[in-house]
């Protein structure tokens, strides 16, 4: 007979509001296998966790239940728990009676109390048929990669560089630098952008325990935790690095010029070219794309008055894997398509811009060297117009979500047109301000006050060119009545989305994302840079809209992650893994199809059947990869594989103790 204590916890009032726990400790004594049954009001707490450990000894338990939160919460606190008693870990089972039950019967403790009984009852039945699990341990490389090098992915490498431990940064663009390389000025202190950055993009290239690979993405991600084998696609930039000096000799002779991507179209840029005046490293690439000697086989000019030899047509792109034990994603965003609006008329009229233009007008190194100048006839304007959550908070259009930068990237523009536009007026039309940092709201304050900013609380409708004029026409709901405007330039503050490859990225290294394709973190609050696949953690804007602070805060929070985890020469792999029975296994290969870890191969063995020895395939299991998903199980047609802590056995142990409470009833 197994020794079961159960222990029921009112989680304050989350709990004991809603199921009477006193009620549910009583009803479980004396069910098969319960030794002993009480309640507490916090179970997780110092004094509850030793009353857990006091039980455990005086009553001899070989196996414990708790009925309170997730398990995603403290599962981890009550194993720890248990093993400090003396208990193997895995002979613990929770009861989530909070979210599954006091959380979705508020108003109904009588029925409440008895869904929890047979919930705890449920978990009783399974730990009676859990057995003892051990972990098993794997080396550790202690090498870290950092996909992305915008300010999150800097300055991660850098925090981890500090610690004494290798990185590679890996950027998709020529260059690192992010968004943030494209923005004038930083809210709200007004901070130079490039004051800000360029020095710690010198100090990631410079750092001996930081390498730079640019112009490259991520090709294929296999292993696990503490071993990742990583293979990455150098793209070819037909410059040689270590040749090149970026004189820049080359890209001033080249004789085709393109939209510059980098000043989103307003100028041109040659077909080898470096992104912008600081980028690193500061040596060109080709477009080849747009390159005459790619399109024609003519023109080869660059080559011939390289003075270094730098100029390699013949350069193919190149595929590198290396090992890393840890991955951190800090891939970023994209600005929201706005041109869905057709109301706007972004697109149709050239003064129509978004906010990530008017930071290359401003910037005193964009194209008009910092004037504010409309695009059309780059005259000066006098009446300016903001519109905020251009796709952001808007289900039918955009996105539900806010973009939490929009309301003080506005700001901080309509402060900026009123410093170098004396004479200018500024109206914003939003929703709602929001301002949630430290400083921002007297920021904002400073926008309106002294700067004389118009905020206008409503939507715009329409806009409309009137001569080399703009109408804007939109409603001011706090007064309730219509608004016109005669603008001479109009400014949208997009929202802040996914990048288009992020779900593919996502899948391609084994990790969830959202609806809207950002990456999701492990636990919103106790887990907030790690993601569900150990090993592998988030920085910066790819898990959800974030201001350069907070992506910064952020950087560190992952760093200090990644250090702690590369600190260990080896780590403790989780033992709840899938296992395959290998004489009833077909070898049919559906559940390698579906191992979202690609932790499952086919593998030959021998076998002796009527005196002959026969080869056939079978499922194997990399232990260290699998995560326990239990995907395998249910897809395996001839039911060989079985999920450890979740057996078959243990799950319908589960399915006849509610069907013998329902009989009972």
């Amino acid at each position: 007979m197994k020794r079961v204590g159960v222990f029921i916890c009112h989680c304050g009032t989350n709990i004991a509001a809603s199921v009477d726990c006193a009620q549910v400790a009583e009803n479980l004594k004396g069910y098969p296998n319960v030794v002993f049954s009480t309640d507490y009001k916090y179970m997780c707490s110092e004094p509850g966790q030793e009353m857990i450990k006091e039980t455990i000894k005086r009553e001899k338990l070989d196996r414990v239940v708790v009925a309170s939160c997730s398990p995603r919460m403290h599962e981890p606190t009550f194993r720890r728990c248990i093993a400090d008693a003396g208990l193997n870990p895995y002979l613990l089972e929770m009861a989530n009676i909070r979210e599954q039950c006091s959380w979705v019967h508020p108003h109904d403790m009588e029925r409440a109390t008895a869904k929890a009984t047979d919930l705890v009852k449920m978990a009783v039945a399974k730990v009676s048929h859990d057995a003892p699990l051990a972990k098993s341990f794997s080396p550790v490389t202690k090498r870290a990669l950092v996909v992305g090098g915008g300010i999150a992915g800097i300055q991660t490498a850098i925090d981890i560089a500090n610690n004494g431990y290798q990185v590679d940064i890996l950027e998709k663009q020529p260059s690192i630098g992010g968004k943030m390389a494209q923005i004038d000025k930083t809210f709200p202190t007004l901070d130079c952008s490039a004051c800000i950055l360029t020095p710690k993009m010198v100090e990631a290239s410079s750092h001996p325990n930081i390498n730079l690979i640019t112009y490259a993405e991520l090709e294929k991600v296999e292993g696990y935790v503490g071993n990742f084998d990583v293979t990455i696609r150098r793209k070819a930039r037909s410059v040689d690095l270590n040749k090149c000096t970026g004189c820049g000799t080359c890209w001033g002779k080249c004789p085709t010029k393109v939209d510059s991507e980098f000043e989103l179209g307003m100028t041109k840029r040659k077909a080898i070219f470096t992104p912008f005046p600081q980028a690193i490293p500061n040596k060109p690439v080709i477009d080849r794309e747009h390159c005459l000697k790619f399109k024609t086989g003519k023109c080869g000019l660059c080559q011939k008055i390289c003075p270094t030899g730098a100029i390699d047509y013949t350069q193919e792109d190149e595929l590198v894997t290396t090992r890393y034990g840890a991955i951190v994603m800090a891939t970023g965003y994209e600005l929201f398509d706005h041109s869905v609006y057709g109301e706007y008329g972004y697109g149709k009229y050239p003064d129509v811009i978004t906010g990530l233009h008017f930071e290359r007008l401003i910037n005193a190194s964009g194209p008009t060297m910092g004037k504010i100048k409309r695009p059309s006839d780059h005259t000066e304007p006098k009446n300016v117009v903001f519109i905020k959550c251009v796709g952001s908070r808007d289900e039918t259009k955009g996105k539900a979500y806010c973009s939490r930068t929009c309301c003080m990237y506005t700001a901080k523009q309509a402060t900026l047109v009123r410093e170098k536009i004396k004479d200018s007026n500024v109206y914003v039309f939003y929703m709602d301000v929001r301002t949630p940092g430290k400083g921002y709201e007297e920021f904002y304050n400073r926008t309106t006050e002294t700067y004389g900013a118009h905020y206008i609380r409503g939507r715009v409708s329409k806009i409309t060119q009137d001569g080399d004029k703009l109408r804007v026409r939109g409603e001011d709901t706090l007064l309730g009545r219509p608004v016109e405007i005669e603008a001479d330039m109009v400014v949208l503050a997009t929202a802040m989305v996914a990048n288009a490859d992020a779900a593919k990225i996502a899948q391609l290294v084994g990790f969830s994302y959202d609806k809207d394709d950002f990456y999701t973190e492990s636990h919103p609050k106790l887990a907030p840079v790690e993601t569900h696949t150990a090993g592998v953690f988030l920085a910066g804007a790819c898990q959800g809209p974030k201001d350069i602070p907070d992506s910064v805060a952020q950087a560190g929070a992952a760093a200090v992650k990644v250090c702690a985890l590369l600190s260990k020469d080896m780590l403790e792999t989780e033992p709840i893994t899938s296992e395959v029975d290998t004489k009833t296994c077909a070898g049919c290969g559906h559940c390698v199809d579906v191992c979202p870890y690609h932790a499952i191969s086919l593998t030959t063995i021998e076998e002796r059947l009527l005196g002959q020895t026969i080869t056939r395939s079978v499922a194997n299991v990399n232990t260290s990869l699998c995560q326990g998903c239990g995907a395998c199980t249910v897809t395996c047609r001839s039911s060989s594989i079985n999920l450890r802590h979740f057996t078959n056995e243990q799950i319908l142990a589960e399915v006849d103790a509610l069907c013998q409470t329902i009989q009972n009833k």
